[in-house]
């Protein structure tokens, strides 16, 4: 076998390769050999049908599939031999046909950037946060808002009631698809429906009917119905208002408290708030580091890498609409939106595995136990997560994923020049606020 290569860009490798003829006429004889024990012909019995019978029927297929798998194996040996590491599926031309030089074809593909030194000495920004009572005290509001009862009250409804009614859709005097309802209800100020629907119904009350005239957003889902008018036939049939609990005792019971005991509901709040702070602090710094290790250590990646990433992508956020509610067929997302994501995640996934075979890192037992216990540590019977964790080698080994990059981001901030920025419960938890 004879190997030839070629620099086509800072990634791409073009390598010729030529396999004598020996080779690929004994691969083709052993096959008709072993065909003609099994093919079956019009007149011969099974493995009775004469060789240069077998290669005139079957001689062009069997020529072809063995000149495929002659570019699987070779290629395979090619790279070894002149140390390559592929970065995805190489792209195979044939040469020529079979001569007597041999079988030449050309194979093109793109090679994993040589990553010899990662430089770690960034600067990262830590961020630090600390709960207060005040906090807590707003998350309990939040928590009482979230544990309301509807109510029905004589009167007009106003921004934040819910209204129950009945209604009829059409659009240029035709019935909507799906656009009726009955015993409907709607909190007003959501934004759920279209713009005008829940300000249009200020002010009803119960028994009331009103009619909406509105227009469909231009980016609507529904191409058909996108920017066109629409008018709602409205029948109130009553207004709720929003009660939240009493007291603070009553929010304890409705939690499942022991006792609704007060105190206690504080201290398991604060004590998951502390948990979803901490997840987010690190996730922060994290981010932090993974920015500076970017920043210092720019790379040129695999294009056909950065593709499938795109892809993978694309096909995530389309699972995660369907799961909401959005039909398959409205869907349509283009893997190019998720470039510049997958590049950047398939960038840091090449410079996290090189500190990882430089520094000899693996996922620390201890730690990886200590994660799956904090994962399960909300659920009502946390032994049992925990056991559901270990009891499949796929799902513990996505936390020992976790865990080993929590440890390379750790190895780096030792490296690393740090800075403190101190922010409140808030800035960390809702930082677009």
């Amino acid at each position: 076998m004879q190997v030839s290569i070629e620099t086509t860009g800072q990634l791409e490798r073009r390598l010729t390769i030529t396999v004598e003829n020996e080779k690929i006429d004994s691969a083709i004889e052993q096959r008709l050999k072993n065909l003609s024990r099994t093919v079956k012909l019009k007149g011969f019995r099974a493995g009775k049908v004469p060789l240069q019978m077998v290669q005139q029927y079957y001689g062009s297929q069997v020529r072809k599939e063995v000149l495929g798998d002659v570019m699987q194996s070779s290629f395979y040996e090619a790279i070894q031999q002149q140390q390559l590491r592929p970065a995805g599926y190489p792209s195979f031309e044939a040469a020529n046909t079979t001569t007597g030089e041999g079988f030449k074809y050309v194979a093109t593909f793109e090679i994993y950037p040589e990553l010899q030194h990662i430089n770690s000495g960034i600067n990262v920004e830590r961020p630090l946060a600390t709960i207060t009572d005040s906090d807590v005290d707003a998350m309990i509001t939040t928590i009482r808002a979230q544990h309301h009862t509807w109510e029905e009250v004589a009167r007009p409804a106003a921004l934040g009631d819910r209204v129950v009614m009945d209604f009829n859709g059409s659009s240029e005097g035709k019935p909507i698809a799906g656009g009726q309802g009955k015993s409907y209800p709607v909190e007003l100020g959501k934004g759920r429906m279209i713009d005008g629907f829940e300000t249009g119904l200020v002010g009803v009350s119960a028994n009331q009917e009103r009619h909406l005239d509105l227009n469909f957003p231009a980016q609507y889902h529904a191409k058909e119905l996108a920017g066109k008018p629409v008018s709602f036939a409205v029948k109130v049939l009553r207004v709720e208002a929003s009660i939240p609990p009493a007291d603070d005792s009553v929010l304890a019971k409705r939690l499942g408290v022991d006792d609704a005991n007060v105190t206690t509901m504080r201290s398991e709040i604060r004590q998951n708030m502390q948990r979803e702070l901490d997840a987010a602090l690190l996730s922060k710094l994290k981010q932090n580091v993974m920015d500076g290790l970017l920043a210092v250590n720019p790379l040129e990646v695999p294009k056909s890498l950065v593709e499938n990433e795109a892809q993978h992508l694309a096909e995530q956020m389309a699972e995660n609409l369907q799961r909401q509610g959005m039909p398959k067929e409205q869907i349509k997302l283009q893997p190019s939106f998720f470039t510049e994501q997958a590049k950047r995640r398939v960038s840091l996934g090449l410079l996290l595995a090189e500190v990882i075979r430089q520094q000899k890192l693996q996922a620390d037992k201890a730690k990886v136990r200590q994660k799956v216990e904090s994962l399960a540590a909300p659920y009502e019977r946390p032994q049992e997560v925990i056991s559901w964790y270990y009891a499949d080698a796929q799902r513990l080994a996505e936390i020992e994923s976790v865990v080993l990059e929590e440890q390379v981001v750790d190895w780096i901030l030792t490296q690393a020049k740090i800075t403190e920025k101190t922010l409140s419960f808030n800035e960390v938890m809702n930082p677009q606020k």
